[in-house]
């Protein structure tokens, strides 16, 4: 089997990729993924201005999966639009989280005159910023919000600019085709499912506390916990899609860690 692929125009040596996450927040590791054996670089989810995120400790790792409520803490998007240049060997991918839609809308016109920048993935499906509820799961909220967007952004000025959004999690298939019907109305070329499953809770039994501290300890549940949920959410986006002859890719993410993960996901969709 080709592990090559393509993200609509964009063609790839390879289908794997890095996750927005903890690991591509500075410049010592995005240049790292930029040597790595990764089809495409991937920044942490940029806000307008630099983050330090919520308190620690917020990341918890063990066999199963992990754990974490990492609040966003990056850069700011002025310093991953100022490293753009320095990808050299890979497209170059920014992700996107303004917190408010006016601050999204300023770190988009800001990246759309970056040239050296190939996509952005909008996330609208982050668990952990304290009183702050996921986008994506308000239909009528991010109709408006992608709605806003693409009639204030002139993509135009950047007409190879691929725009992808990253989605929650999804339970039940009613869901499916309501968040498609929305997806249809705009230039979206790809989708990433899924985000972290919201709101979990780890706990220590020998020190019989919370082995994080923001939110009383709950966190985003990442790794093997969730691969059936990444699956079944890949698979219904791809069924939807078909139905509606939908041209949008879908990208999984979600428990991968060995070339069999990344079959399953392929079989899915």
């Amino acid at each position: 089997m080709s592990l090559e692929t393509n993200i609509r125009h964009l063609l790839l040596p390879g289908c794997i990729y890095n996750a927005s996450g903890p690991r591509c927040t500075d410049i010592k590791e995005l240049l790292k993924l930029d040597k790595s054996e990764s089809a495409l670089v991937l920044s942490k989810s940029a806000t307008l201005v630099k983050r330090e995120g919520n308190p620690k400790p917020r990341y918890f790792d063990h066999d199963l999966g992990s754990i974490n409520s990492m609040g966003l803490p990056n850069e700011g998007i002025n310093y991953y639009l100022f490293l753009a240049p320095t990808i050299k060997n890979k497209p170059y991918f920014i992700s996107v989280n303004g917190l408010t839609l006016q601050d999204t809308l300023k770190i988009l016109n800001g990246t759309i005159r970056n040239k050296n920048v190939t996509g952005i993935e909008i996330n609208l499906s982050c668990p952990n910023i304290i009183g702050k509820g996921q986008l994506a799961y308000d239909m009528t909220e991010m109709d408006t919000y992608l709605h806003t967007i693409f009639n204030t952004i002139e993509f135009s000025l950047h007409p190879t600019l691929l725009i992808g959004l990253k989605l929650p999690p999804y339970f039940d298939l009613h869901w499916y085709p309501m968040v498609t019907n929305i997806l249809k109305k705009y230039p979206i070329h790809f989708i990433t499912c899924i985000n972290s499953l919201g709101n979990g809770l780890l706990v220590d039994s020998e020190s019989e506390s919370v082995v994080i501290k923001p939110k009383g300890g709950m966190g985003g549940i990442g790794g093997k916990y969730i691969k059936p949920i990444g699956l079944s959410n890949v698979r219904n986006f791809y069924l939807e899609f078909e139905k509606q002859n939908l041209k949008i890719d879908v990208i999984g993410c979600g428990g991968i860690e060995t070339g069999l993960d990344i079959f399953e996901y392929i079989l899915c969709g």
